[in-house]
């Protein structure tokens, strides 16, 4: 009898479906590049970027303006440590003007903007003064305040330029202004030019092309148009190349660009000794304090050239966290600047990194032999107050930017303390609410049911 032994038919067994494609298991490359992607794109980057890069290269430089600037100060009869400590004091006064710039409103930045400007000017005309300016290496660009403390005003020169171009181009921005060439220049380039030509009086070529540098950044940023553009270019250009063959000690650094040996006269002396730094230092380098050439050989080894006789020491892994610092520094400030919607912050932020990211790079290329030798130092690293404070003030700005981004303004609000109450918050019996913390915590607990666990 067919069929099933109970007498009914067999049922038919249900077709089973094909198996779905798993989908293929993510090696550990691509979660770990996932991860740092996500991690990367968080709204507070660019604040621990600026934040964590800025200490990194001022403690990296404290350590290496002690070990590079020993020798000089035993030869001026000072002590070992003189110049580190006149840094470390710049340090904690540039590190006062950054925590207050960090926690200033942008219209109070934009306010500054005038003042700051009009006091740059003022001390850079007192510094042609005869009997009140004093010359350094040749250059008529600084200012005595008594005893061994001096300051350069062509260094406050470009945080000025920076906050009232950046004030000048965001108004104009807001009426509609730029369209027209005229406004897009005037007064914008006036005023510059007469700080760079207060600061060519002195002598000084290194601080002109950074200013320079900065003026293009902003023109740039403001949406200037190429022929515009190319046409402010090409003037520079045709009075930088004036100064330049005006100036035979200018020709001479120009005609030095990759030279390997001092030359005729030891014309070339300083930057064929960076080059033996660098060579001599290999892949770790030395070790700390264990250079050679800052024994009188290399001028200027713990402020224009301090990159050599960290390559010397450090060797290359040294000079690529270096540059690694650099560039994260860089790559923050332009984060800063393309995701704001504020116009004055789009401009201040851009300003500054063009600042520091075209000093560090005309220092480190005069070192490595690519440029010409301009003698400015490398932004936070190089030994000079001067150059340091208001580079900190910048930083500030950055940081106050960084934080001042919506998503990063949200994600410092949900930030509480993990411990403690409001002050003059009493016990069970005081009636007083206690500080609200752990916030995320107790939204969780209002949101599940009476089921959920």
């Amino acid at each position: 009898m067919s069929g099933s032994r109970t007498g009914r038919p067999p049922v038919q067994g249900a077709a089973r479906r094909p198996a779905a494609p798993r989908p293929p298991r993510e090696s550990s490359v691509q979660r770990f590049y996932i991860r740092a992607r996500k991690a990367w794109d968080r709204p507070l980057t660019a604040y621990y970027l600026i934040v964590g890069g800025t200490l990194l290269i001022m403690v990296l430089g404290l350590v290496m303006v002690y070990s590079a600037s020993q020798i000089t100060a035993l030869q001026l009869s000072l002590p070992g440590s003189y110049f580190f400590r006149k840094q470390f004091l710049a340090a904690l006064i540039g590190g006062a003007l950054l925590f207050a710039a960090s926690r200033m409103p942008v219209k109070l930045h934009r306010a500054l903007a005038y003042p700051i400007l009009a006091g740059a000017v003022f001390l850079m005309v007192l510094v042609q003064i005869p009997g009140i300016g004093m010359a350094v290496n040749g250059n008529q660009n600084w200012i005595s305040l008594g005893g061994s403390f001096q300051i350069q005003p062509s260094e406050f020169g470009k945080l000025a330029l920076v906050l009232w171009g950046a004030d000048l181009i965001a108004r104009k921005q807001e009426k509609r202004l730029l369209t027209q060439w005229k406004h897009m220049l005037v007064p914008l380039v006036p005023v510059a030019f007469l700080l760079l030509g207060l600061i060519m009086l002195g002598g000084d070529m290194g601080t002109t092309i950074i200013l320079t540098a900065i003026l293009f950044g902003l023109l740039w940023l403001a949406g200037a148009p190429t022929r515009l553009f190319s046409g402010v270019l090409s003037i520079a250009g045709v009075l930088a190349a004036l100064a330049i063959w005006s100036s035979p000690h200018r020709l001479n650094r120009l005609s030095c660009i990759a030279a390997t040996d001092p030359g005729p006269n030891d014309m070339c002396w300083q930057g064929a000794h960076g080059i033996y730094a660098l060579a001599s230092g290999g892949l770790f380098g030395s070790g700390l304090g264990a250079s050679v050439e800052k024994w009188g050989q290399l001028p200027e080894a713990h402020t224009d050239f301090i990159f050599a006789v960290t390559g010397e020491e450090l060797g290359l892994a040294g000079t690529l966290s270096v540059l690694a610092l650099f560039a994260a520094l860089g790559y923050a400030g332009i984060r800063v600047a393309g995701r704001t919607e504020d116009p004055f912050v789009r401009y201040a932020a851009g300003g500054v990194t063009t600042w520091i990211t075209a000093q560090a790079v005309i220092n480190i290329g005069a070192v490595l032999g690519l440029l010409p030798i301009a003698g400015v130092p490398l932004p936070l690293f190089s030994y000079g107050g001067s150059a340091l404070l208001p580079t900190m003030f910048a930083i500030g700005l950055l940081i106050a930017f960084a934080r001042d981004e919506p998503a990063a303004r949200a994600a410092l609000a949900m930030r509480q303390p993990r411990f403690g109450r409001k002050r003059g918050a009493g016990g069970s019996g005081s009636g007083r609410s206690p500080r609200r913390w752990n916030t995320m915590r107790r939204r969780a607990s209002a949101a599940r049911s009476s089921g959920e666990r």
